[in-house]
This record gives C-alpha cells, structure tokens and sequence, in this order.
C-alpha cells in the first residue's frame, strides 16, 4: 500500500510541519474499516510523539509506515507460555510483578518501507512507537482489540535486565546470553500524559464487494 491508497500525501501540512509541539502531541487516528475479523486504521504522530509500549493479546498485525520517520521498539516474552520468568520488584513497596521479555526491534525506520508483521507470541508483539518526524502508519489487526473477548491492550514500562534478577536461569538457554537484548517488563496503567482523538477517515471508499 502506499498513501495516495488512502488519500495521504506528503504535501499535506500536517507532513510539512517539522515543528515540535507544545506539551505532549496529540496522536489522532482514523478507522478504515472494521468488521469482527479484523480492524484496519491509520494513526497520525506530530513530531515527539509517542505510542506507549503495548501488546496485541492473541492478535497478528501488519503494520506500514506510509509517510514520515519513526523509532520503533518492540519485545516478545521470553516464555509467552508461562510466567515463570517472573520476579517481584524489592523497590516498591507494592509486590509489583515484572516479566522477562526479549527484545525484537531498537531502531529507526524511514517510508517507504517493508510491512512489519507482528503474531501472538512472536515478531515484536509489544511495541513502542515515537515519531521523530510527523508521520502515518497504517495497521491491519486481526482480531481487532475487544474487551468483551479478553483482547485489551496493556501497556508496560520497560526496565533494564540488570536491575533485577531470576531464580530460573534456565529462562536464558534458549535466547542469546546477552543481557543487553533483554529486559524487564512491568504492567502500568495508560500513561495519563497519552492523548489521542479519533477522526472520520475521509480517503477513497473501502468496498464489502
């Protein structure tokens, strides 16, 4: 797919404004179409934005960054099986359980680019996305998010493997023995400073047919 697919261009303000926001940017998104299969949407990021890390429980997603540059940093659970790999926080005075992850992806990526496929247990399924320029990426997600069918999106807040260790050494056999490719991965609360809106998608018609 590429943008004029969906009625963007990069000659739209929105793309031209290298200026960052004041205070935290405000990412919009739009729905392409939506059935009980599967969702498709476009997320829109100012400059500076940030999509907190996040799963995608039992889902599979196609993600295309269609306009601008962006960061992205994604990790899969080193046993998505089990919590096993799980230790208890001794720095708070609340039994804070963080969970070993792996990571998949640090790096930046210009469009046009290759789709990205996230799965259920592989390919990055948690993901973090900060726009460096203003940018659109278009995701398929198959199922959709749905709280009825226990497919909620959680966010987390990543901390660095050496901080914290696991009385299940045996967790590392199959990953490689290095700790900078491995983090701790602890359950939060949608960060307040998270703001987004949604918009009428107002690209060519999608057809049933």
């Amino acid at each position: 797919m590429k943008p004029e697919d969906v009625g963007l261009s990069p000659d739209l303000k929105f793309f031209r404004n290298r200026d960052a926001a004041q205070g935290t940017p405000t990412i919009t998104h739009t729905t392409i179409y939506k059935c009980p299969n599967f969702s498709m949407v476009i997320l829109f990021l100012p400059r500076n934005a940030v999509i907190p890390l996040h799963n995608h429980p039992g889902m599979t997603v196609f993600s295309k960054l269609l306009l601008g540059s962006m960061h992205i940093k994604s990790y899969d659970w080193v046993d998505p099986d089990s919590d096993s790999s799980s230790v208890s926080s001794s720095s708070s005075s609340d039994d804070e359980q963080l969970r070993l992850a792996k990571l998949v992806v640090d790096d930046d990526f210009t469009a046009p680019c290759d789709t990205s496929v996230l799965y259920p247990t592989t390919g990055g399924n948690m993901h973090r996305f900060t726009a460096i320029t203003p940018c659109a990426i278009i995701d398929i997600l198959g199922p959709p998010y749905s709280i009825e069918e226990d497919r909620d999106c959680t966010y987390y807040t990543d901390i660095p493997y050496t901080l914290h260790s696991t009385d299940n050494p045996s967790d590392l056999n199959n990953i490689e023995q290095d700790h900078g490719c491995l983090a701790w991965l602890k359950e939060i609360d949608m960060p307040r400073e998270l703001k987004m809106c949604s918009v009428h998608y107002g690209g060519p018609p999608i057809s049933d047919k």
